[in-house]
């Protein structure tokens, strides 16, 4: 694998591999690059396992996999939640060479001095089922209330990951996302103190981001920083 690169990509809270499926095709297109997906624990219809721990413990495993496989050049992409797991995974593994953060939920729904604002927040649930329709009911519907508590928790224990990160970073937002407030992208630049960082503001785009019409912009915006 002396020449070959691995890319692996963590999907979020609630979601599947097939969220990024899109991008991850596209990457499997370009030479000598090996891309890695996999569903984290209790998203494959397996209860009891939704917890910060188990997903923590199969994001390392999959590093350890690769590590043991001789890549020494991975490249990490996470979407919402995996964006923070990617990101405690970028600060603790030095083969980890560059960082893409896809509406990274640093902030999710409302915040109000660095807390949740749950007044505001519920009043956005109409807003999002109703954008999202019988999707985002399906999904909240196979989401029991420890599971979005070890989400909220998980999102909590890793923000100091942030402060870790040196490597060249993309942060990719949508201005039109419900879930992650857009200011968020520019609390993610601010706190990692790379030299190498970018972050790019998708206009009219909420977050499913490879849903969108710009999903082919956005894989090329990725495309185009992994080969920098």
């Amino acid at each position: 694998m002396l020449f070959r690169k691995a890319i692996l990509i963590i999907h979020g809270f609630g979601g599947g591999t097939y969220d990024e499926e899109f991008l991850a095709n596209k990457l499997e297109l370009i030479k000598n690059y090996d891309v890695y997906t996999f569903t984290l624990p209790g998203h494959d219809g397996i209860k009891g396992n939704m917890t910060e721990e188990k997903w923590i413990e199969k994001t390392e495993k999959m590093m350890d996999f690769l590590i043991k496989n001789n890549y020494r050049t991975i490249y990490v992409i996470g979407h919402s939640m995996g964006g923070v797991l990617a990101t405690r995974l970028a600060s603790k593994y030095k083969q980890i060479k560059k960082l893409v953060l896809l509406a990274a939920a640093f902030r999710y729904l409302e915040f109000k001095e660095d807390e949740i604002d749950v007044v505001k927040s519920l009043t956005k649930v109409p807003t999002l089922a109703k954008e999202y329709k019988e999707e985002f009911i399906s999904r909240l519907q196979k989401m029991p209330i420890p599971a979005i508590k070890e989400f909220m928790k998980t999102i909590k224990n890793n923000q100091e990951s942030l402060k870790q990160i040196n490597i060249p970073t993309l942060i990719i937002q949508g201005t039109n996302d419900n879930l992650v407030p857009k200011e968020t992208a520019d609390y993610i630049y601010n706190e990692i103190p790379s030299e190498k960082k970018e972050i790019i503001k998708e206009d009219g785009v909420n977050h499913d981001i490879f849903r969108s019409n710009k999903k082919e912009t956005i894989t090329n915006e990725i495309i185009e920083f992994l080969k920098k």
